[in-house]
């Protein structure tokens, strides 16, 4: 299952209808429930505000809500296009504001299926990984070579401290943990030590990192 790094929106026009779509990060429910409370005061003279959401490790909760449009033609789509994209703990909402043009059921459906999907295209996603806080002290002279070894292998870097000498800290999957440690030891000729190797749980994409609490997916089951 993929999270939600970066919360994205997008609007859409349809025969003059406007769809605006929200996709948020959410741990539970009732977090969920506040979202789309904000979102109908929010658009408080919109016709309907439609939502759907998908919650737990293995997206185990969902439920969704057609809010007054015919049975089947918005929350349905809007929580088959999340879980098709595999995603967990989001919430998609919708927002129309009626046209004067009626769309019918297959218009709707698409409708609103288009406007999550151009949601989550602004949404920045990444896959929970199993791993390592690593945190690496050096000379000056290691640090480059360091540097260079974590931007091969896409790896974030969480922090850096400069004094007499260099520590930095990176989030390394389990599996390659050993693979880097030997790397870093042989391309520094062994002016790397490795000071602390934390089991976490974490999300990371283009250089943004999250770790993840114990409690990042909620037992609500």
């Amino acid at each position: 299952m993929k999270i939600i790094l970066r919360e994205g929106s997008a609007e859409i026009t349809e025969k003059k209808s406007r769809f605006i779509a929200t996709v948020y990060a959410v741990r539970t429910p009732d977090e969920a429930n506040e979202k789309i409370a904000a979102i109908r005061k929010q658009y408080w003279d919109a016709r309907h505000n439609c939502s759907a959401m998908v919650i737990g490790e293995r997206g185990e909760f969902s439920r969704c809500s057609d809010d007054g449009e015919p049975a089947g033609t918005a929350g349905r789509p809007m929580l088959s296009v999340l879980s098709g994209a595999g995603v967990t703990n989001a919430l998609a909402v919708v927002t129309r504001y009626f046209g004067g043009v009626l769309l019918g059921t297959g218009g709707l459906v698409r409708a609103y299926s288009a406007a999550v999907q151009e949601a989550l295209n602004a949404c920045t996603l990444s896959e929970c990984t199993e791993g390592l806080c690593l945190k690496i002290g050096t000379d000056y002279n290691g640090i480059g070579k360091i540097q260079y070894i974590l931007a091969q292998r896409s790896l974030p870097v969480t922090d850096t401290s400069y004094t007499d000498t260099v520590e930095i800290t990176t989030l390394v999957p389990a599996a390659q943990a050993g693979a880097l440690k030997t790397e870093i030891t042989d391309k520094t000729g062994g002016r790397a030590l490795f000071l602390a190797e934390d089991p976490v749980r974490y999300a990371s994409s283009e250089g943004e990192a999250v770790l993840l609490e114990d409690d990042y997916f909620a037992k609500i089951f």
